[in-house]
């Protein structure tokens, strides 16, 4: 009875059962700074995890088998919502639940990929942040050019069992001709595949690489990275992550924020609104990040009008 009325109210509140599928291994920095912003969002909103959440978190490394084993063991667990990291977190967890809300982060092409309607009004189980337009994939390309102009030849990094793979490379390929560039695809599935075709499509000179967006990549990014600098390819990549890890350049959204945002939407499901009701939001800040370390070992000068640009600058 001495109990103050808010310990009371706390020991009644009713607890909330959260699953988190992410793409990255659980020592991953940028993983690590995704979900921390995801966690500090839901914070804000007034969930603590222990007194009216509860969060299951797994960690899928980018590996196939990992996703298989982790999507029914979290929809086992029965939470109220789950929280999914890229496509290849959301394709099986979209197969295996038409009913569990779902909020989905980075996904490039929620349509394609038929996890919604529409991007107004998504209409089924699932909303959340689209990763980016495609037109952006563009962009790679120009900066390459801008970077290297002798280069001819250019590898596209991209997982076929992905559309949003397939939409990427075409909205490069719409523009390779202005620069007078040979476009290659490089369809690739695990590691092994990542080495034997980077030093195959490296035998030939005036090289360069792009790296789509995908889990594949991002996590394997410091092998890739490895490989660029070995075969010496000036590489884009589409996310800061790549940069941070010893990359050439990037250009890509800013993830941490948009997980600090699908805490908004986890907020407003587990409130009463509907996923299907919820617009999935494009991105609102691009970032270009350059490493000038890596630069100098490539014997890249940066023009002085591309690190005026830049949001970040890596000495």
């Amino acid at each position: 009875m001495a109990w103050p009325l808010s310990t009371r109210a706390q020991q009644n509140e009713r607890v909330r059962r959260i699953g988190v599928l992410m793409g990255t291994t659980a020592e991953d920095p940028e993983g690590q700074a995704r979900y921390a912003a995801f966690l500090q969002g839901l914070q804000e909103f007034g969930w603590a995890v222990g007194r009216n959440v509860r969060i299951d978190t797994r960690w899928a490394a980018g590996d196939p088998t990992l996703y298989r084993k982790f999507v029914p063991e979290l929809i086992a667990l029965a939470p109220d919502i789950i929280l999914a990291s890229g496509t290849s977190s959301m394709a099986p967890l979209h197969q295996a639940t038409s009913t569990t809300p779902i909020v989905f982060v980075g996904i490039v092409d929620p349509i394609g990929g038929g996890f919604v309607t529409s991007l107004a009004r998504p209409g089924g189980n699932a909303t959340g942040f689209a990763l980016i337009e495609y037109a952006i994939s563009a962009k790679w390309l120009e900066l390459l050019k801008q970077i290297a102009p002798g280069v001819t030849r250019v590898a596209v990094f991209r997982n076929p069992a992905l559309t949003s793979g397939t939409g990427q490379f075409a909205a490069i390929q719409a523009v390779a001709s202005p620069f007078g560039v040979e476009l290659v695809p490089m369809d690739v599935r695990d590691r092994a595949e990542i080495e034997r075709a980077l030093a195959a499509f490296a035998r030939e000179t005036n090289g360069g690489l792009i790296v789509t967006t995908s889990q594949l990549g991002q996590a394997n990014r410091d092998l890739i990275i490895k490989l660029a600098a070995r075969h010496r390819l000036t590489a884009v990549y589409p996310q800061r992550l790549y940069v941070t890890s010893g990359g050439l350049i990037s250009y890509g959204p800013d993830f941490v924020e948009q997980y600090r945002k699908a805490a908004g939407y986890v907020d407003r499901i587990l409130k009463g609104e509907k996923p299907g009701d919820l617009p999935v939001q494009a991105p609102t800040k691009y970032e270009l990040v350059i490493n000038l370390k890596t630069a100098k070992a490539l014997g890249i000068t940066m023009p002085s009008s591309l690190l005026a640009r830049a949001d970040e600058v890596i000495e």
